[in-house]
């Protein structure tokens, strides 16, 4: 089966069961995956009887960037440090935090990005040998910097270049937002 882009040979078995303590007198489907390359086991339950045990395990291998979207949402943005009680803020919580990390990324992607900032990052934290890629708290963080360099901006009267213009745009955009 093809997984997280890569072509793998695993172990499936597929079990037709109860589970009632879970989900009643409705029928489920375990799929229990073995890879040895990996060298660990995982069972996965489905209410979709119909599914193979290959769509199975994509389904769950395409979950993996919601989970991570999530752990970042709570862990880097925040959501997991709030404390409502009012029932109309903690409805809002959750999906605000959800809109400023995907506003960050968009705005990254689209004007803060530089190929230099995995080798900077790499650089503070050296035991990062292996980061190819920008974190969502690399994206914050420079996000954060631009709009506090759009605050505190030189007065001389040289004139902005478009890429400040561009930078500056969307963080206010952003942060308007």
């Amino acid at each position: 089966m093809t997984r997280y882009g890569l072509a793998a040979t695993v172990r499936t078995s597929v079990l037709r069961c109860l589970w009632y303590g879970v989900f009643g007198p409705q029928p489920v489907q375990v799929v229990l995956v073995r890879d040895k390359a990996k060298t660990y086991d995982i069972a996965l339950v489905t209410t979709d009887l119909s599914a193979t045990a290959d769509q199975v395990v994509e389904r769950y291998v395409a979950r993996w960037s919601i989970e991570v979207a999530i752990a970042d949402a709570k862990q880097t943005v925040g959501v997991g440090q709030a404390r409502n009680r009012v029932p109309r803020a903690v409805e809002r919580t959750v999906p605000f935090g959800l809109i400023v990390e995907t506003l960050a990324v968009c705005w990254y992607a689209t004007a803060g990005h530089h190929p230099d900032d995995v080798r900077a990052a790499r650089e503070l934290a050296p035991w990062y040998r292996d980061k190819t890629q920008p974190s969502v708290l690399d994206m914050l963080a420079k996000l954060r910097r631009a709009i506090i360099a759009a605050q505190f901006r030189r007065t001389d009267p040289q004139p902005l270049t478009p890429e400040e213009i561009n930078l500056l745009r969307l963080a206010w955009a952003d942060a308007a937002a």
